[in-house]
């Protein structure tokens, strides 16, 4: 990374200025990678590696972060609120939740023009791109080993309205240019996608680098994980990229309004509804089931939106839940504290 690097060219905005105190001594920075009890950072001058110990152990950090650092210690003081967040239920854990990537403004969700390729993990992308503020673009890598990709290009599209789809061999310089627009300067992109589906080799292309790759397994085409930390990568043009671990059990918390915005052909349909609290099952009056009934309507789509709405609230109440647990045992702690400052005469 150039030691002339800005503020800017690293994604800096005005979202987050407004939250610094100009009189402030401590050292603006970019979190480039988290491993486990250190991150590393860039700013205007150079590049270090912070350990986390203490109270910004506690700060939940992630890659895209921005941050206030002693620069002298080296020490993270504070975290800056983010612009957008992208996380989710971490898997085999209940109610807890794993951050992704932070800050991002463009999100490439990778898919494969062969059997991995899966409209309802698709949505599933789509939710979180739109929960996080991002805008998406759907890249299907291996178009060079079918001999049409329309059947895949279609499918995509057909999710949202006006949504961008770009297949492409990832290998082929030529190719990838279709998505420097979303790698200027200041511009920071995250890519999602299943192991296999060729985001290392994108962004090998992209970014120039040579990261490890796997082959997928010939029986199912599925990738071995290859990335096992996120990290952001400096593009030629200027921009960042994000790259995200593989992840087969992506589940989604509290997007529920993004959902809506994923799905506005139900949406829409919804709001012609008999009853304005609708299940969309077997009532009088529902716009949905007469769309279905007419062939107007893909009933699997109807079923998709309801398993993803139905995992989002549950996953949501569970952290309510949990942190209403954790309210609840606060106070009877300091309940059980004031009873014995009592019986001891008001001694500690």
């Amino acid at each position: 990374m150039s030691l002339d690097e800005t503020l800017q060219s690293l994604g800096w905005r005005p979202f987050f200025q407004s939250q610094v105190d100009p009189e402030s001594d401590w050292t603006l920075a970019r979190v480039l990678s988290v491993h486990r009890g250190r991150i590393e950072i860039a700013y205007p001058g150079g590049r270090n590696t912070v350990t986390l110990s203490g109270k910004s152990a506690k700060l939940d950090i992630t890659v895209g972060d921005w941050v206030l650092v002693d620069a002298e210690l080296p020490q993270v003081k504070r975290r800056l609120q983010r612009s957008g967040l992208f996380q989710r239920k971490a898997a085999g854990t209940a109610g807890e939740v794993q951050l992704i990537a932070a800050n991002v403004d463009n999100l490439f969700i990778v898919t494969s023009a062969n059997r991995d390729f899966n409209v309802a993990r698709l949505e599933r992308y789509l939710a979180i791109a739109h929960d996080a503020a991002a805008f998406p673009v759907i890249v299907i890598t291996k178009a060079d080993t079918v001999d049409s990709v329309d059947e895949f290009v279609n499918a995509a599209s057909r999710l949202s309205p006006g949504l961008l789809v770009e297949a492409l061999d990832a290998r082929n310089p030529l190719d990838v240019e279709v998505l420097r627009p979303w790698c200027e300067t200041g511009q920071t992109v995250a890519l999602l996608g299943s192991s296999g589906v060729g985001k290392s080799t994108l962004i090998n292309t992209l970014a120039g680098t040579v990261l490890s790759t796997k082959a997928a397994r010939e029986d199912d085409q599925r990738g071995r994980h290859t990335t096992t930390s996120r990290s952001m990568h400096r593009l030629p043009q200027g921009g960042w990229l994000i790259d995200t671990p593989g992840m087969r059990e992506l589940q989604l918390v509290d997007v529920g309004d993004a959902l809506d915005e994923v799905f506005t052909d139900i949406a829409k349909l919804a709001g012609q509804c008999r009853f304005a609290d609708c299940t969309h099952e077997s009532e009088p009056g529902c716009a949905l089931q007469a769309a279905i009934a007419a062939g107007d309507f893909d009933p699997d789509r109807l079923r998709r939106y309801r398993k993803l709405l139905s995992e989002d609230r549950r996953n949501t109440e569970t952290i309510a839940e949990r942190r209403a647990r954790d309210k609840l045992f606060g106070k009877m702690y300091k309940s059980i504290l004031a009873d014995k400052r009592r019986e001891n005469g008001g001694k500690r």
